[in-house]
């Protein structure tokens, strides 16, 4: 169930997208690799090299940082067709798709890109269906597709940050070539979401009434925000399978298909928006299961390319037994980071609430400029997964240089990426604003008062971005919820009440809570960094 960015470049043997071969053996239809027990328990990543040398074990290296012994990433072997148990080695094959060796800014742009599309088009599509509903109906309609939107928005990126331990275990296994704990590792993960998916449906779709109360659904939107949510909800497994098959992508070193995924689902949604909405008049109803439908066409399409490209990837029972090692290894990199995107979305919404309690143009103005910074954190939240990804592989391979070395680039973009978004917002930043609200001049001053501070965040919270993805790469996610949590409780929402109360006639004082909070951010990170990963204290995975 892995995937390939072509079908020409997986063989029978191929351990995925860089034509490299598991050192287990070949794995195909045809010459099946000997089951692997699930009983056993996962291996520690950061294990000791041995004295004992197997026959054909390739030459190693030493990392300078570390002093652990790794076998060459660049060599590729084939099976010999006299003796289809022994490998025999073969040319070179490179492939975007292996991240453990080559030029690596090059690397990095290819696999970010993609991803960067995907999240931008996932927005578009988002803000399509808002501005559909508003042409063809009215204000109630509009508030009930924008207040379950919301709800299913905190849903998508708590799905997304457990999944997060889907991609780092596989490009784990990718970097060390365990082509076995691939198969594993993908077998545990449709165990684990089926059961998420079944159980995070129920859950929605029973308390989708107590959940709209909380926001404070208007009363004239009630009935329609609970049909919209109620459909959404019950289009949960679609948002996880979806989900899971592009963690699975992703840790293959493949962003593109999942933009191509999304961007025919995209099209559909639109479409589909057109005919519920403007021909079925369906009001907010039409729109979700117009969005459920497109859901649907991406799992949908995911799978028949699965099916059809070469792989190299033939899941057996053994793979989908039940594997605590396996599961834990996802839970423990994947539920720390869902939590964090839970309780930062959640504080989005404490603070949008601070300003819905003043005037009715500062809520306004703060709900355009929350709304732009997150079309202008897209960078970031790629460079996040693409540092995790990089590392990931690098770790599994033994090149912690190569991943400290990704850490920096990643960094290093994000900063420049940063400083160019917050010049301009300074400069355009009232012209930004009145883009949405070009006749109220109040709307347009408060928005730029809070675009001027909040855009420093551009800068800033790129760096942590990326030193959280370094963390989950190496099983650390629990020090990106811990950072990241701070950040929010002593910083973020202190600090914009704080300023809503000493400045209510200005919001440049409530647009700095989100940069400092980053900056809080930064410090921890760089101290944890420091200890955990620096020279003097060498790399260790998590089991």
């Amino acid at each position: 169930m892995a995937h390939a960015s072509n079908t020409r470049h997986h063989t029978a043997a191929a351990i995925g997208p860089d034509h490299t071969t598991s050192p287990v053996g070949p794995v195909s239809a045809t010459l099946p690799v000997e089951p692997v027990s699930t009983s056993r328990t996962t291996e520690p990543i950061d294990t000791k090299p041995t004295d004992t040398k197997p026959a054909n074990t390739k030459p190693t290296c030493t990392d300078a940082n570390t002093g652990i012994h790794t076998e060459p990433t660049h060599t590729t072997d084939h099976t010999n067709p006299q003796n289809p148990e022994q490998p025999t080695p073969s040319r070179t094959h490179s492939n975007t798709g292996n991240l453990t060796h080559g030029p690596l800014i090059p690397a990095m742009l290819r696999f970010s890109i993609p991803y960067l599309i995907t999240c931008f088009l996932q927005s578009c599509y988002e803000l399509v269906d808002l501005l559909i509903v508003g042409r063809f109906n009215g204000a109630d309609s509009v508030s009930a597709v924008s207040t379950g939107s919301q709800m299913t928005h905190l849903v998508t990126v708590t799905i997304v940050g457990l999944t997060t331990g889907v991609t780092v275990t596989i490009s784990h296994a990718i970097g060390a070539k365990r082509m076995d704990k691939v198969q594993r590792q993908i077998g545990q993960s449709i165990r684990l979401f089926t059961l998420v998916a079944i159980i995070a449906t129920i859950i929605l779709a029973t308390c989708a009434d107590p959940l709209l109360r909380l926001l404070a659904t208007p009363p004239e939107a009630f009935s329609q925000a609970h049909d919209y949510v109620t459909i959404c909800f019950l289009g949960t497994p679609f948002i996880v399978a979806y989900n899971v098959i592009s963690a699975i992508f992703r840790g293959f070193g493949d962003s593109r298909h999942p933009m191509y995924f999304v961007a025919l689902a995209g099209l559909l949604n639109v479409g589909l928006d057109l005919a519920f909405i403007g021909g079925a008049h369906m009001q907010a109803a039409g729109a979700a299961l117009a969005t459920v439908i497109s859901q649907a066409f991406s799992v949908a399409a995911a799978l028949v390319y699965l099916n059809i490209a070469n792989s190299g990837i033939r899941l057996r029972a053994a793979d989908l037994a039940y594997d605590w090692a396996g599961t834990r290894q996802i839970l423990t990199i994947g539920t720390p980071i869902a939590l964090q995107e839970l309780c930062i979305q959640v504080s989005f919404i404490v603070i949008t609430a601070i300003a819905n309690g003043r005037e009715l143009e500062i809520s306004a103005s703060v709900g355009i400029v929350e709304k732009i910074i997150s079309f202008l954190f897209l960078v970031p939240s790629a460079m996040l997964s693409t540092v995790s990804v990089v590392a990931g592989q690098n770790a599994g391979a033994r090149q912690h240089s190569r991943s400290k070395t990704a850490l920096r680039y990643g960094i290093t973009m994000c900063v420049v990426y940063g400083a160019i978004m917050c010049v301009a917002s300074q400069i355009w930043g009232a012209d930004i604003v009145r883009i949405f609200s070009p006749d109220d001049e109040t709307v347009v001053r408060y928005g730029a008062q809070y675009l001027s501070s909040y855009s420093f965040d551009c800068i800033l919270a790129g760096v942590h971005f990326c030193f959280s993805g370094f963390f989950s790469a190496y099983g650390k996610s629990m020090y990106t919820f811990a950072h990241n949590i701070i950040s929010v409780l002593a910083v973020r929402i202190p600090g914009a009440y704080v300023a809503s109360l000493l400045w209510p006639d200005n919001l440049f004082p409530m647009g700095c809570a989100a940069p400092l909070g980053s900056l809080l951010s930064i410090l921890i990170c760089a101290g944890l960094y420091y200890w955990r990963f620096s020279k003097r204290h060498p790399v260790v995975f998590a089991a």
